[in-house]
């Protein structure tokens, strides 16, 4: 069986436990070690992570001096762990505690850095944005692989800047469906008279632009529409969410979901899904391809995004969605104002039609992965059939 080590910035992180899940689900042993954020982590079913200590969001600083510690720390921590065959490294700072972890194991172990953002930090174009870019180079220099989610992230970053030559193997933000057996659930059906439009935004909620944006322009609407807030809001990016929110007559904070869990639920109760932000404008913001856009997909809500940005694009080829020319009140007017059953009616079909590969990841793109993984890594390959038989 593939060994992996994987280590990541956030043992919290939703999408840490599902990249773990599908590697597993793949055929991989994983070993999860990495930093912790809020509540101790829990992997149902699986070994304890291994904590490398402690980071807050935003306090970059903070971050660095961690990861600092850790690596003196490292071989310690990891004086149990086998050794693995592949060691991953999500985002920059684990990519460099990865090159530490590989000469913990004897310096030849294959090296893969995930990179899913990039961060604001990295495209500064001044001396700090320079010696991050030079980190990264160095510290992925020897990369046999580099996982992203969105081609724009290879075509604009790492080749525009130089910053890998490494083979690419592109993992979108699918919604992970293991067995099949996840459906797309009740859909919201046209309000009926008096009853408002509902525009879900889901996930992380850091984006205070579009707050700004959905209040001003369900207030302009006057009830005709309303916003359904889910997730885990970044405090630190607002001046008082829970203040703004509760003034607002037509947006509503639902709090936190678990996810997949809760995704058929939350997706059935909104007509259209908010699959943007502006947190970091004109760059990772335009170049990702969020969560939210394969989960409202694939849950039957009408995608709302803006022309000109990865996911603009994405949906502009697939003939998809609502695009704003630009993020104002009258764009979204311009859209979504004369809005009916008719109309929202084929725009959801036109959702609904297009393959649940576009939205779903599968087993056999689990195997798929580990696959690539254990070719870098040179080790045999397992037999699938005799693992479901003993399963």
């Amino acid at each position: 069986m593939l060994r992996i080590l994987y280590l990541v910035h956030n043992l919290s992180d939703p999408a840490v436990s599902r990249r773990v899940a599908m590697l597993e689900a793949g055929g991989a042993a994983v070993t999860l070690a990495g930093f912790r954020r809020g509540a101790a982590p829990d992997r149902a079913g699986g070994e304890a992570p291994i904590e490398l200590g402690r980071t807050e969001d935003g306090r970059f600083a903070q971050r660095l001096a961690s990861v600092a510690a850790a690596a003196i720390a490292l071989a310690g921590k990891l004086r149990h762990v086998p050794r693995p065959d592949v060691i991953i490294g999500r985002n920059l700072e684990m990519l460099a505690l990865a090159n530490r972890a590989r000469s913990v194991f004897g310096g030849d172990v294959p090296l893969v850095y995930e990179c899913l953002d990039i961060h604001r930090l990295l495209l500064d174009a001044g001396p700090t944005g320079k010696a991050m870019r030079g980190a990264e180079r160095r510290f992925g220099r020897d990369a046999a692989l580099l996982i992203t989610s969105s081609p724009a992230f290879v075509r604009d970053y790492f080749v525009r800047f130089g910053q890998s030559e490494a083979p690419v193997a592109l993992l979108p933000n699918k919604v992970l469906d293991l067995d099949g057996a996840r459906t797309s659930g009740p859909q919201a059906a046209p309000p009926s008279a008096g009853e408002p439009w509902r525009i879900g935004w889901f996930g992380a909620l850091r984006c205070r632009k579009s707050l700004d944006l959905l209040a001003a322009f369900t207030r302009r609407q006057e009830g005709r529409f309303e916003v359904m807030l889910r997730g885990r809001p970044a405090y630190r990016e607002f001046a008082d969410f829970d203040g703004f929110v509760a003034a607002e007559p037509h947006v509503r904070f639902a709090g936190p979901y678990r996810n997949p869990d809760d995704l058929a639920a939350i997706y059935g109760e909104v007509h259209f899904c908010w699959a943007m932000d502006f947190f970091e404008e004109g760059l990772n913001s335009a170049w990702l391809l969020p969560n939210r856009l394969y989960e409202g997909c694939r849950y039957g809500a009408v995608p709302i995004a803006m022309k000109g940005t990865e996911t603009g694009r994405f949906l502009q080829d697939r003939r998809l969605g609502l695009l704003l020319e630009e993020p104002t009140v009258e764009a979204l007017k311009a859209v979504l104002g004369g809005i009916d059953a008719k109309a929202y009616a084929d725009m959801r079909w036109q959702v609904a039609a297009q393959d649940s590969s576009n939205w779903v990841c599968g087993i056999d793109d689990c195997r798929a992965l580990v696959e690539r993984l254990r070719t870098i890594a040179g080790a045999p390959r397992p037999d699938h059939a005799l693992m479901e038989a003993a399963a």
